[in-house]
């Protein structure tokens, strides 16, 4: 615990204070422009092999439930090599958030900012190329890593925007020499909720291949999460200086 904290920047072991820093906004502006172009082209990527997989192993349609998902030979080779270019495209997202600035909290934000945005631009991709969603509610697989993700659009598209806000407030904040106060009791909740928001959609991605697997996707589940996460940051957002001294 003391070498996490140390690492955090830790003024004691239940306290985290982020150093303020500062950036040209000319600069951040250009940075940001980069940073949606690089997940437009990221979404574009990520599109057309979820093409490719739609092609070969839905021909009739990618239509709920997936009765026939992970059945068969040809599922068992790929499903490992999808599940790795997945870990690769955390990795790439992972990689640009950390050239994007030397600050912590700075490439955090990046990183929340260019997930966000590729997954976005991954659905509006989709749309463009294959009409499909045809709504918000139609569901998807989400990931496959460490097992199976699945919900309606709507969900990780809330979590998209959410963390686009969440960035942007932080790098703002940056910007002008305020960063984020965060206890270490808060960042152990956030945890624990985006623990509950990844929880949900894992649930859900176990019944794919079921009838009535729309009931598995717990709203009840997701919705608290997700508040909870939100509440969470705007109570570091008001938090004084002060209680860190």
């Amino acid at each position: 615990m003391q070498q996490f904290c140390k690492l955090l920047n830790c003024n004691d072991r239940s306290k985290i204070e982020m150093k303020p820093q500062s950036s040209n906004s000319p600069e951040t502006l250009k940075k940001l422009l980069a940073i949606i172009i690089f997940s437009l082209a990221l979404g574009y990527i990520d599109a057309s092999v979820v093409v490719y997989l739609r092609a070969i192993f839905f021909p009739n349609g990618f239509v709920f439930p997936l009765f026939d998902f992970g059945v068969g030979p040809l599922w068992q080779k790929l499903l490992p090599i999808e599940a790795g270019r997945e870990i690769a495209m955390f990795i790439v997202i992972f990689t640009a958030a950390c050239l994007s600035s030397r600050q912590p909290q700075q490439r955090f934000a990046y990183f929340l900012l260019i997930f966000a945005s590729w997954d976005i631009f991954y659905y509006l991709w989709l749309k463009i190329l294959t009409g499909w969603p045809t709504s918000v509610m139609d569901w998807d697989i989400l990931f496959l890593m460490p097992t199976v993700w699945a919900s309606p659009v709507l969900a990780p598209l809330i979590v998209s925007l959410a963390m686009i806000i969440c960035a942007a407030v932080i790098l703002y904040r940056c910007s002008v020499g305020r960063p984020l106060q965060a206890a270490l009791l808060d960042l152990l909740g956030a945890a624990f909720a985006g623990f509950i928001t990844i929880l949900s959609f894992c649930i859900a991605g176990q019944h794919i291949a079921e009838p009535d697997f729309r009931a598995y996707f717990h709203w009840e589940l997701f919705i608290p999460a997700v508040l909870a996460a939100c509440v969470l940051f705007l109570k570091a957002c008001y938090r004084k200086q002060s209680e860190f001294h």
